[in-house]
């Protein structure tokens, strides 16, 4: 069967990563699997956030590869060499094993790496029954397909009419690229008191809220990590209401 994958994009600022790792740390203590965990974003920062060390990145192994040539290992194929690579870069943490995809050092685009990170995640979607892609800031993510095949867009906006019309061009360029998404949600995070009407614009097939937090406001601010984000947390909670309905929806 086939992992449920959410896919988290949104214009920078807006708590996209935020949301992604305590989507992980959610869907771990609800169904006790281990979640794959891939930051795509070249400003990796999702680990931090899951309170682990960051590993090594695909953006050194395509480096390290350009710089070898076509030196390998006597009896191994190039596939093989970086398999078992971007194996040593899967890192393992606390419920979740996270896969990152770093930057490019040199010139050129990213086109090897998103092709090797989107070989790599189909191979690993076998071994995983619960997959999490933190996607860059913007749609970058969109136009160079990184961002494939997911059961649920996740769409992160905070209340300014930037980070809507943002929000809502990503979703349209979804859909013109046809890329295969099951479902895309909106999510209205960092909402304060009195937020009001919580609908968003056309386009998405839901609509969630996410209430401001002190608590994570500090906690990223003395650490950096949100494992130690209570689950009576009222913004935890409605990310977990969101993730639990997605997947209810896409069973």
């Amino acid at each position: 069967m086939s992992p449920f994958t959410i896919a988290v994009a949104g214009k920078g600022g807006v708590g996209k990563t935020t949301f992604s790792a305590l989507s992980i740390r959610h869907l771990h203590r609800a169904v006790n699997e281990v979640v794959l965990a891939v930051d795509a974003d070249p400003n990796a920062n999702l680990h931090a956030k899951l309170g682990i060390a960051p590993g090594k990145t695909i953006g050194e192994i395509r480096e390290e590869l350009l710089a070898d040539g076509d030196k390998l290992p006597a009896g191994v194929s190039k596939q093989e060499h970086v398999d078992y690579q971007i194996r040593l870069a899967l890192t393992e943490g606390d419920g979740f094993d996270i896969l990152t995809m770093g930057r490019q050092e040199g010139p050129g685009c990213y086109c090897y790496v998103n092709n090797i990170l989107r070989t790599f995640v189909d191979s690993l979607s076998e071994k995983y029954k619960f997959i999490v892609i933190d996607n860059e800031a913007g749609m970058e993510h969109l136009s160079r397909r990184t961002t494939r095949t997911s059961d649920v867009l996740f769409v992160v906006s905070d209340a300014s009419k930037a980070a809507l019309e943002s929000a809502t061009r990503i979703a349209s360029l979804a859909r013109e690229m046809n890329l295969e998404i099951g479902r895309m949600a909106l999510v209205r995070n960092m909402l304060g008191p009195g937020a009001g009407d919580i609908r968003g614009p056309e386009g998405f097939d839901a609509v969630y809220s996410v209430r401001n937090s002190a608590k994570i406001r500090s906690g990223i601010v003395e650490s950096e990590s949100l494992l130690t984000i209570p689950p009576d947390d009222h913004a935890y909670q409605d990310i977990a209401k969101a993730v639990d309905e997605e997947r209810k929806l896409s069973r």
